[in-house]
């Protein structure tokens, strides 16, 4: 997906970064530092303003009680950040219930744009990727489940 950000100067950016010890068996790739350095790239490009990185390294996606992302949250609220890079949308969460209370509810109320790079997630815009979001999340949810058993 190529994703069109029209007006980079209004966006203040947070990057979010997780990784639980259950990601490390996946591989290198998945490693803090390649989803950091994935995301500034991105935001190079687009010539966005980076607020601050949040990394929760060794957390688990299936619940949201994350120091960094609490500190994200605090920072959406007091209007510091108004938009959320992740690298795919598992390191947002997988609890898929709660991931889409974010992306569906919470962030849109909020008027926080998020995306999600590998899953091609822009809620800036409309787009079918976005309308299949949750039955990718419940899909992630079933990969997860599979690699973990």
């Amino acid at each position: 997906m190529v994703f069109d950000i029209k007006n980079p100067s209004d966006y203040s950016v947070g990057l979010y970064i997780r990784l639980s010890k259950e990601d490390e068996k996946e591989g290198p790739s998945e490693s803090v530092t390649n989803q950091k350095s994935l995301l500034r790239e991105f935001a190079y490009k687009h010539k966005l303003s980076i607020y601050d990185d949040y990394i929760d390294d060794g957390f688990s996606g299936t619940n949201f009680d994350r120091p960094s992302f609490n500190r994200m949250i605090d920072d959406i609220e007091n209007k510091k950040i108004n938009m959320v890079i992740t690298k795919d949308l598992s390191r947002l969460g997988r609890d898929y219930i709660m991931t889409g209370h974010y992306m569906e509810r919470y962030f849109p109320e909020k008027r926080v744009r998020y995306i999600s790079l590998l899953d091609g997630i822009d809620t800036g815009v409309d787009s079918t990727s976005n309308d299949i979001t949750p039955f990718r999340a419940i899909m992630k949810k079933i990969d997860y489940l599979g690699k973990v058993l």
